[in-house]
């Protein structure tokens, strides 16, 4: 390629590359003794450093894609209460976020996907051990705002303050999509090391808070799922990203290789 092309090519990725912060690799505690069966038994993880999207993908990011793609919008896409540009697209499909992720590595030349499970409470705990939210144990009616917040729809991304990794609005606003497939008993044979769920199931997992559940904000440990074909108003997702040393230790199907 011609250094003018390289060039060109440059700014079109970082045109369309979302704001990345560094999750850094280490060993956490997964799970919650207190709460919901399948957030049981706790177990001791551990996650290969990865990057992780500081928001979840906004309409405006989500409208790049659109155009690229020629792909029809989702549900809600036209509605006042959902279209802003800053707001987390909603209503995408597990499929559509997928697509997402596999338009946004080939236009960056990265390896772009959903996080797992473990990656996604590895970074929403921000490298605290079993705090039951992202700041702390206060209750989610602490947060600033909390009483005027979330009235008819998601915010717009990134409107408060980040957790410790620098992630706007985890566990909260919207559920984000997750790339395992969801069983309520994984946690019992869990490996150690970068789990990535089940080989097969008939729900995808998924994780966070909503803007329309009775309690805004989720703790960090709680699962979710729906069939990945749904297109719910409170769901939508943030990308992960693999860091290049990683990718170079795949193997023939793409597949990383645990260290250590």
């Amino acid at each position: 390629m011609a250094p003018t092309q390289l060039r060109a090519h440059a700014a079109a990725s970082a045109a369309i590359e979302p704001a990345l912060v560094s999750i850094p690799e280490g060993w956490y505690l997964m799970g919650s003794g207190s709460g919901q069966d399948c957030e049981r038994p706790i177990h001791r993880v551990w996650v290969d450093a990865f990057l992780l999207a500081a928001t979840q993908v906004t309409n405006a990011d989500y409208a790049r894609f659109l155009r690229a793609t020629s792909s029809q919008p989702p549900p809600f896409w036209q509605d006042p209460n959902f279209n802003h540009p800053r707001q987390p697209v909603v209503a995408v499909s597990w499929f559509d976020a997928d697509r997402y992720c596999q338009w946004l590595s080939a236009q960056t030349q990265r390896s772009y996907g959903l996080p797992t499970e473990a990656e996604w409470e590895r970074a929403a705990r921000g490298g605290v051990e079993q705090k039951t939210f992202p700041w702390g144990d206060d209750p989610p009616q602490s947060l600033p705002d909390y009483e005027k917040r979330w009235q008819t729809s998601p915010e717009p991304v990134a409107r408060f303050a980040p957790n410790a990794f620098g992630l706007y609005d985890i566990c909260e606003n919207v559920h984000e999509w997750c790339s395992d497939w969801y069983d309520a008993n994984y946690y019992a044979t869990s490996p150690e090391r970068n789990p990535r769920g089940p080989a097969e199931g008939q729900r995808k997992a998924s994780r966070g808070g909503s803007w329309r559940h009775h309690v805004k904000a989720s703790r960090c440990s709680a699962r979710s799922s729906i069939p990945p074909e749904f297109q719910y108003a409170d769901y939508g997702f943030r990308v992960a990203c693999a860091l290049p040393h990683l990718l170079a230790g795949a193997d023939q199907n793409g597949k990383l290789h645990d260290g250590g």
